[in-house]
Formats: C-alpha cells, sequence, structure tokens
C-alpha cells in the first residue's frame, strides 16, 4: 500500500475520531479508504446515469402516448 499525508481541521479530526470510536472503523486509514471507496462508487453511479441520460435523450422522442404507456404496465402487471 502507498503511504501518503494529508492535513485535516481540528473539527474533521474530531470527526475521524468520532468514526473511530463507534467501532465502525479500526484506524485512521481504513475510514479515509471507506470514504474513497464511497466516492468512487458515487462518482461511478453518476456517470452511468449520465450515460442512461444520454442515450436515452439520444434515442429521439417516442411515439407512444402516455395512456399507451400506462395502459401496456397495467397489461404487464396484472391490474
Amino acid at each position: 500500500m502507498q503511504r501518503k499525508t494529508i492535513t485535516i481541521t481540528a473539527k474533521q479530526e474530531s470527526w475521524v475520531k468520532l468514526q473511530i470510536n463507534s467501532g465502525q472503523y479500526g484506524n485512521d486509514s481504513e475510514y479515509i479508504r471507506d470514504l474513497i471507496r464511497s466516492d468512487q462508487n458515487q462518482k461511478n453511479k453518476i456517470a452511468l446515469l449520465q450515460s442512461a441520460l444520454i442515450e436515452g435523450e439520444n434515442s429521439g422522442i417516442s411515439q407512444i402516448n402516455m395512456a399507451d404507456i400506462l395502459i401496456d404496465a397495467k397489461k404487464r402487471h396484472n391490474v
């Protein structure tokens, strides 16, 4: 593993220690690694959502109206 030195405020240090004292994390490094993983996951989810939105925009306007979509959904779910 790589070693990294970071500078945080006293308030941030208190928060990190609180997370460790809660028993969720064994040390500062575990907490920081979890923050990085969470950030990576969030960024990946945002990228997937943006990609889906672009795909939807590029697909054009649907010729199906909302009433037909609702009827189809009710049929598929036996409602």
